[in-house]
C-alpha cells in the first residue's frame, strides 16, 4: 500500500463493522498479549503504519456521526461552498439548527464515493475517445 505525502483517509464504522471476526485481525503487544479488532480497524491501522514506515507524520482525529457542513467538506478535501452546493441541490441531505446546517458523515463519504466515481468514469471515456488511440488517424508525415 502506497501513501502519498497528505493523503487523508475516513474510516468509519458500521453496527456490522465493529463485530470482531472469529480467527480475525489482533493487535499483539511485546508480551504476546492479543487484543483482536474489528477487520476495517485493522485496515485504519495499516494505514497509519504504512504512512509512518514510509516517514510521514500522521493525525489521527475522531471525527462525530454528524458535522457541520464545514467540517464535512473538509474531512473529504472539499471547498466549503461546493458542498454548500450540493447540500443545497439536495444531493446529501441535512438538518438546520438555528446557527448550524449539519450533515451525517455517512452521507457525505457516499456521496465523495459515489462523484470519485463519476469522475473516473468521464475520464476513462474521455481517454478512450481520444484520438492519439486511434489507428486510422493520418500519417505524421502526411502534409494534407
Amino acid at each position: 500500500m502506497d501513501v502519498l505525502p497528505s493523503q487523508s483517509e475516513i474510516f468509519l464504522l458500521s453496527g456490522d463493522d465493529r463485530r470482531l471476526a472469529a480467527g480475525g485481525p489482533a493487535l499483539v503487544g511485546a508480551d504476546g498479549a492479543r487484543y483482536e479488532v474489528p477487520p476495517k480497524v485493522f485496515e485504519a491501522l495499516r494505514f497509519v503504519e504504512e504512512a509512518m514506515r514510509q516517514g510521514f507524520a500522521v493525525k489521527v482525529t475522531a471525527l462525530r456521526h454528524e458535522l457541520p457542513i464545514d467540517e464535512a467538506a473538509a474531512a473529504i478535501g472539499m471547498g466549503s461552498d461546493d458542498l454548500r452546493a450540493y447540500v443545497g441541490e439536495g444531493a446529501i441531505p441535512f438538518r438546520s439548527t438555528e446557527y448550524v446546517d449539519w450533515v451525517r458523515l455517512a452521507d457525505v463519504l457516499a456521496f465523495s464515493e459515489r462523484l470519485r466515481k463519476r469522475r473516473r468514469e468521464a475520464l476513462d471515456e474521455m481517454l478512450s475517445e481520444s484520438d492519439y488511440d486511434d489507428d486510422d488517424a493520418a500519417d505524421p508525415g502526411d502534409d494534407r
